[in-house]
């Protein structure tokens, strides 16, 4: 049964010789990613929370796209999808990112209504 599934990550750049080593490669790898997103969300470098891509701060889209990385590997690696068949991987990888993408829109668009309506005086800033 260890024959059976694939010891390499990153695409085959890295290779492991027992599903251990795998397992110790890909927590080194997700413990590098919650370091780097604790040092940013601590250190808020002043040019990431200065300039904005699509209504939001650029730190922020940095924190969604690490821990959708993060969220990919676990599921990818320790829930055991790369050995699972191509249409089970894509239903159960492809359906949240859509769900994600559509929640980020819905999020942005709202937030600039709020915003545009307490801007105008409609509503008064009470909080």
């Amino acid at each position: 049964m260890a024959d059976a599934h694939k010891l390499e990550i990153f695409r085959g750049l890295l290779k492991f010789k027992s599903n251990t080593q795998k397992i110790w490669g890909i927590l080194i790898f997700l413990t590098i990613v919650t370091a780097v997103e604790v040092a940013l969300g601590i250190t808020k470098p002043k040019a990431l929370t200065g300039t904005t891509f699509l209504g939001m701060k650029i730190l922020n889209w940095i924190f969604i796209i690490l821990t959708l990385v993060k969220a990919y590997y676990i599921a990818w690696d320790f829930m055991h999808l790369r050995d699972e068949k191509s249409a089970l991987r894509r239903a159960i990888v492809w359906t949240p990112i859509f769900l994600v993408a559509y929640l980020i829109f819905i999020l942005l668009f709202e937030a600039d209504y709020i915003y545009n309506v307490f801007k105008d005086g409609f509503v008064t800033w009470n909080f």
